[in-house]
């Protein structure tokens, strides 16, 4: 009997070394998150190892790029208070991919539009799972969210006097999405800034796929290139801001083609 409880100690700690160190690996190899920092008027606000964006639409609303882990939303709510504004002053999420860190919050702004590529509906709403190597293994079950908006890759959407551009970047997920506004372009969980300062994909333990992730940035930077659209800061989920343009996408784009 003690030999087979310690045999089953060993290999729950073989699990734990085999899962723990690729996680480690891919969270230790970037850049930590930025929290404060305010780019073109967007603020960028903390919630533990992701960040949320909160884009300014009038004077009393403001939209959201993701909503956060935390499910009281209580980073979100903080802000929203130093605006002197309250939960239904969130008009409208726009929700880069379903992984429940960039959804955590959504019930707590009930009056919220909650937009995400078609592709993307399902898992945002529970009806479907990630397919990433650790991913697959989280519980597929309603989230109670329903997307009001599926947008479709090019999608431009327009909010008083402020417009955000839609892009498709299949890989980390099927249906992860960039939203460009204000000339800043939030990337979700596309890419990470390394602690070099350099642009990285998505890290494999997380995403469906590191190729299609790859040509996805690549493409994406030849896009923005051609379309002439400009960009003065790139915002990672979990690693914070670049402030130099669309060139460490470029740098990484050509390293990659």
């Amino acid at each position: 009997m003690k030999r087979a409880l310690k045999i089953a100690a060993l290999v729950v700690v073989v699990i734990v070394i085999v899962v723990a160190v690729p996680i480690a690996s891919a969270l230790l190899g970037r850049k930590s998150a930025d929290d404060g920092v305010e780019v073109n008027g967007i603020r960028i606000v903390k919630d533990g190892m992701v960040t949320v964006g909160v884009v300014p639409i009038s004077e009393n609303t403001v939209a959201l790029i993701d909503a956060g882990n935390d499910k009281a939303g209580a980073a979100i709510m903080t802000e929203l208070t130093r605006r002197k504004l309250g939960p239904d002053a969130v008009t409208a999420i726009f929700i880069t991919h379903g992984h429940p860190d960039h959804t955590g919050a959504i019930a707590m702004f009930p009056k919220a539009e909650v937009m995400s590529l078609e592709r993307e509906a399902p898992m945002v709403e529970g009806r479907e799972g990630a397919h990433g190597p650790l991913t697959r293994l989280f519980p597929v079950s309603p989230t109670g969210v329903k997307v009001a908006r599926p947008l479709q890759d090019g999608d431009a959407v327009s909010l008083g006097q402020t417009q955000f551009r839609v892009f498709a970047v299949p890989g980390h997920t099927a249906g992860s999405a960039v939203y460009l506004v204000n000339d800043v372009l939030f990337m979700g969980d596309a890419a990470d800034i390394g602690r070099s300062g350099d642009v990285q994909g998505a890290p494999w333990i997380f995403s469906d796929s590191q190729s299609e992730d790859r040509a996805s940035l690549v493409a994406l930077e030849k896009r923005l290139s051609v379309e002439a659209l400009p960009v003065k800061a790139i915002v990672f989920a979990h690693s914070g801001v670049l402030s130099d343009g669309v060139a460490p996408l470029t740098t990484y784009a050509k390293a990659n083609q």
